[in-house]
């Protein structure tokens, strides 16, 4: 398979790949191409960004969690039917796990996946010396396939053709373009990173407004040219999941929570459970009052839960509903913001409380700090709703919230955090009652499809017996 594509990536954190790259996506779909955006890494909250401006959903590439196999699958899969592939990084170009390794960074999938990589600099302040930042960026690993420069912060024309003239004249990689500083572009923030798209005021005409600054300044026919010089892929994963699938009569309903509290889901686990032969029903915990009809599943993702608080305390009937199916034993799996939901509370930064659905016997509270961030790797007991054995998988934390659970509830993982040349940290978390599970760890399934398959297995045995329950 050979789709054009090319990687945005930064020097840093902060760099305004994130703008760019979603100015380029709007600037190509405004050319009539069909763009598939991706994220590299654990995000939720860019890839709602690239799926407002493209139409099609983003997907993550992340090569700690997933092997190197499953991301070329997921690349080559999601990329069919379309123009070009365009990858936002994270972080820097070679962060990656632990901050020590190249694991998981933006260079390691691009690699994986024979894409060149177009670096965004900061321009803001300096000449020369961003010559010298390309020159290392290009040199720390020879094998990367670095084709281009996007200056970010230009303040005056002149600026950025000195800054192009000598970026060219001592690295050889061309300069595609650049970006004014202007805050009419930027995209605001809270304590988890963006303010999702569907909280945006006005995303569509600030979009529209940095897709005309794109024509303006990016050259976008020579970016085209460094995208079609992706090299061929070869999609070498053989074991599909999607054998187990039932009869139609048999497939088991699952509801997923979706709306301004709850939206932090990979697309990839939706359609994986999809392919296992669930049906998707989709509910909103802060609007609606019952849950979906005849349900045989529940999962309730990540999200701001903590800033809708007020709104699902108030829908009395909702929590009602899913004390009642979580009590009646069906298969359920909540994460992170699904976990502080499923609690007794939640308890804002101010101090105001706020009543959760009190199925698990604790409060979740807020912090002004990261209680956990990073990879993790989880030890998962057997005989939860994901797996009847026990196995593992890796995952990701990222959370302000700590919970403090008070009563007689069962640790189902143990998390691992492995530190370079210092002790291992560990702590209980995955908490069950009755059929549901909740844990802060963020799980892509395709980092163990065993997972999903567990899952959709218990909800398809809870179907055929919840006649006699």
């Amino acid at each position: 398979m050979k789709i054009p594509g090319v990687v945005i990536a930064g020097t840093n954190s902060g760099s305004g790949k994130t703008t760019i790259t979603a100015g380029i996506m709007a600037a190509l779909v405004k050319k009539g191409l069909k763009v598939q955006p991706y994220k590299v890494g654990p995000d939720y909250i860019d890839p709602m960004f690239h799926s407002f401006v493209t139409g099609r959903h983003s997907r993550n590439l992340d090569s700690w969690m997933l092997d190197k196999d499953v991301v070329l699958h997921l690349f080559a899969k999601n990329s069919a039917g379309a123009d070009i592939a365009v990858i936002e990084g994270v972080m820097g170009l070679y962060d990656g796990f632990g901050g020590t390794s190249t694991v998981g960074s933006t260079a390691h999938v691009a690699k994986i996946v024979k894409t060149p990589v177009i670096l965004v600099i900061n321009g803001e302040g300096t000449s020369m010396s961003l010559a010298a930042t390309v020159k290392g960026f290009k040199e720390f690993d020879p094998d990367l396939n670095i084709q281009g420069i996007i200056i970010n912060n230009i303040k005056t024309e002149t600026h950025y053709y000195i800054l192009k003239e000598v970026i060219e004249e001592y690295t050889g990689v061309k300069v595609v373009g650049y970006l004014s500083k202007a805050d009419r572009f930027s995209l605001t923030s809270r304590h988890l990173g963006l303010i999702p798209s569907g909280e945006v005021k006005g995303l569509q005409e600030k979009i529209g407004a940095l897709a005309e600054e794109v024509f303006k300044t990016i050259d976008l026919e020579l970016l085209l040219k460094i995208a079609g010089q992706k090299e061929e892929i070869h999609d070498r994963l053989h074991n599909i999941p999607g054998n187990m699938k039932p009869e139609p009569r048999d497939k088991p309903r699952v509801a997923v929570a979706w709306d301004k509290a709850f939206n932090f889901y990979y697309k990839d686990n939706l359609e994986l459970l999809e392919s296992l032969g669930a049906e998707l029903v989709y509910f909103s915990p802060v609007e609606h009052e019952e849950l979906p009809e005849n349900l045989d599943g529940l999962y309730i993702g990540g999200g701001y839960p903590e800033i809708w608080a007020k709104e699902l305390e108030g829908n009395l009937a909702m929590k009602e509903e899913i004390r009642r199916v979580v009590n009646r034993g069906i298969p359920a799996y909540a994460e992170c913001g699904g976990l502080m939901y499923m609690a007794e509370s939640i308890t804002d930064r101010d101090g105001n409380s706020f009543k959760m659905t009190g199925i698990i016997p604790g409060r979740s509270v807020m912090t002004t700090k990261l209680q956990r961030f990073g990879y993790v790797e989880l030890e998962i007991k057997a005989g939860c709703v994901l797996s009847e054995k026990p196995t593992g998988v890796r995952a990701h934390e990222f959370h302000y919230s700590s919970i403090i659970v008070e009563g007689d509830c069962n640790s189902c993982y143990r998390v691992l955090k492995h530190r370079k040349n210092k002790e291992q940290l560990s702590w209980g978390c995955g908490y069950k009652v009755n059929n549901l599970l909740a844990g802060y760890p963020h799980i892509h399934f395709w980092a163990n499809t065993g997972l999903a398959e567990g899952f959709v297995e218990n909800c398809i045995r809870y179907r055929a017996c919840k006649g006699y329950l």
